[in-house]
């Protein structure tokens, strides 16, 4: 028997100030399938990511200070379409990739830091192992 311990990632869940533009930039800028909207929220998938959007009159209006960001799964093919359609919806830029495997870093219409990533940890430690 394993002992007691975190097994996953269950959900991520975002503050919004304005639910109908985030559900439109995640289901139309970064493919995710809209599962269910309604005045206090919605759910949003992309493969086994339950994403949740909550209204919250507190939502910050510009990116935290610090590093933290969420950074997505996406396949090398779709990488660079996924990216123009990021840049086509007007989203800020916020770093350039300087590691292992493609990655692109934006804001979403809160502020949040986010990345499309192509690459997984077993990547990432095969070429800190190179170098």
């Amino acid at each position: 028997m394993s002992p007691p311990g975190v097994r996953g990632l269950n959900h991520v869940t975002l503050a919004v100030s304005d639910l109908d533009l985030s559900v439109a930039f995640y289901r139309n800028v970064l493919g995710f399938q809209l599962r269910k909207k309604w005045s206090g929220g919605a759910y949003l998938e992309a493969g086994a990511l339950w994403l949740c959007l909550s209204p919250d009159a507190k939502t910050r209006t510009a990116p935290h200070p610090d590093y933290t960001h969420l950074a997505f799964n996406v396949v090398q093919a779709e990488f660079s379409t996924l990216c123009e359609l990021v840049e086509q919806s007007g989203a800020t830029i916020w770093k350039n990739n300087k590691s292992e495997g493609s990655s692109f870093y934006f804001l979403d219409p809160d502020s949040h830091r986010l990345e499309l990533h192509v690459g997984s940890l077993a990547t990432r430690l095969v070429a800190m192992e190179a170098g």
